[in-house]
């Protein structure tokens, strides 16, 4: 493992990991520059991606990358997996235990080294299942 100095903890890297935090929705690095400019209004967008990448990279957060092309943060720093929406995109938060045997199972079927893994499941969730319950209710109404 590197030895890396620790992190120089900047007002606009304080106010991000406070407003990451203060949310579960994983939102896209605009959304974190809509959020941090309710507090720092001069701050830019580049200050927001350059310190998304820092606290990712520091392990203060998780950039989450796979899904869709939109890169989303999450501010829980923690091993835990995650739910997409294949409708609407939306990405959750599941909390159950990590399955870390499944390293080792991979281990098997290749000749890598397993450092971890990230699992994302898929489904459809409940905004989007109630849309498409209305519109089957509306076209079962309709003449």
């Amino acid at each position: 493992m590197l030895n890396r100095p620790p992190l120089r903890m900047t007002q606009q890297r304080t106010v991000i990991l406070e407003e990451l935090r203060s949310v579960t929705t994983h939102p896209s690095a605009d959304e974190v520059y809509a959020m941090v400019r309710k507090r720092l209004p001069r701050v830019s967008l580049g200050t927001i991606y350059r310190n998304l990448e820092i606290l990712s990279a520091s392990g203060e957060i998780q950039r989450l990358d796979s899904g869709s092309s939109l890169k989303r943060f999450d501010g829980r720093a923690d091993r835990h997996y995650h739910i997409r929406c294949q409708r609407c995109d939306r990405l959750a938060d599941i909390f159950f235990e990590m399955d870390l045997n499944l390293d080792v199972s991979a281990g098997s079927f290749t000749d890598f080294s397993i450092v971890g893994h990230k699992l994302e499941f898929v489904g459809v969730c409940p905004d989007c299942q109630r849309s498409a319950m209305d519109g089957v209710n509306a076209a079962r109404t309709s003449p």
